[in-house]
């Protein structure tokens, strides 16, 4: 899939106006309602904007109003504005709110610039005044044009949540043992994709069982069959590596079950063309911390990585190019890249994390 370059946003929840240009890896810190979930959850928009699903996933969070930045009152509008593979395709949508409160198209439209042939842009524009996108209906499989290829790319943008370790969590059920594909953003199909890549694809399942060594050293291996009672059904389970007995999810912390789908997520053959986690390092130990920073790093070398994160340690792990500083200024979110600031005498003594944790670049409360 093509790297996503730019992000232009325009009244979206707390972001007023910011043009946001993204790394391989994307790491955004900051205060608690800065904006960094309102950044992370705009792809989510979007993933149902792109599935048809817009005016369904409007109504089920509040209606058109409960996105706009600050309400209707204040904005009239919702733009964003993309643009993929060193800017040659891009994909432009103006969203207004009808009097029933759900998003109409005031403007959509899909774009190609070579810039070596071509002084402006080629624009296709879809349509306006409809209520789900019409990229489906411009896209050809054929000539692969760049509906097509926008289409593609959203569809692949996959936001992961591993934070329910409940009793009643999918991750700890049975599930359906075909479904192994790629990990589901909540985990529930983690033995059925595990069970699948013992058979098909061993060294990736092998680098997954020796990375959740590395921060479980009591853990042998995982125990993947179908269930007695159904031969399409699968659970969770695994050796301690002081008993023969298998023990399901419920016998893991919830630190090393989150830590079991993170590395599963990260070390898939198949990946996302994007992938965005809010505040990965929720019940982890330092030392998963770590590892985790370099299952980011590595993802990252062949997709795109977007993360939202409250840990020192973690950002700790990364370059300042790699960090954006997320702060609320003037009742709006910013997005600054730090890339722009000169730390270098600093960074001599300190980590990133340390120098957020001691506000010298703000993120702070």
């Amino acid at each position: 899939m093509r790297k996503l370059d730019t992000i232009h946003v325009e009244n979206f929840k707390s972001i007023r106006s910011q043009d946001i240009a993204l790394n391989s890896l994307n790491v955004f810190i900051g205060a608690n309602g800065a904006g960094k979930s309102n950044f992370i959850g705009l792809f989510k928009f979007l993933n149902k904007l792109v599935d048809k699903k817009l005016q369904v996933y409007t109504g089920e969070s509040g209606g058109a109003d409960s996105f706009l930045y600050f309400g209707r009152k204040n904005s009239d509008h919702l733009s964003i504005i993309l643009s993929f593979d060193e800017e040659i395709n891009g994909y432009d949508l103006k969203l207004v709110p009808s009097a029933e409160d759900r998003f109409i198209f005031a403007e959509e439209s899909v774009w190609y610039h070579y810039k070596p042939l071509y002084a402006s842009p080629y624009r296709k524009y879809l349509s306006s005044g409809h209520s789900e996108s019409k990229l489906s209906e411009y896209s050809d499989n054929q000539s692969k044009n760049v509906a097509h290829h926008v289409i593609q790319d959203l569809k692949s943008w996959k936001l992961y949540h591993f934070h329910d370790t409940s009793e009643s969590a999918k991750v700890k059920l049975t599930g359906d043992i075909s479904e192994n594909r790629m990990l589901n953003p909540d985990a529930s199909n983690l033995a059925a994709l595990l069970y699948s890549l013992q058979k098909t694809h061993p060294q990736h399942f092998n680098n997954i069982e020796d990375t959740v060594r590395l921060v479980a050293p009591f853990f042998h291996s995982f125990h993947l069959e179908p269930t007695q009672q159904n031969p399409q059904k699968i659970m969770l389970e695994w050796y301690d590596k002081g008993s023969d007995q298998s023990f399901n999810a419920s016998a893991l912390s919830d630190g090393t079950l989150r830590f079991m789908c993170l590395t599963t997520l990260l070390l898939q053959p198949k990946l996302p063309s994007i992938i965005l986690l809010d505040e990965p390092e929720l019940g982890l130990h330092p030392y998963a911390i770590t590892m985790l920073a370099e299952l980011l790093k590595s993802a990252s070398k062949s997709v795109q990585v977007i993360i939202a994160t409250q840990s020192v340690t973690l950002v700790n792990q990364f370059e300042p190019s790699q960090i954006f500083v997320v702060e609320r200024k003037d009742n709006q979110s910013t997005f600054t890249h730090l890339q722009d600031a000169n730390m270098e005498e600093w960074l001599d003594e300190f980590g990133v994390g340390d120098l957020w944790e001691k506000n010298i670049f703000g993120g702070r409360p």
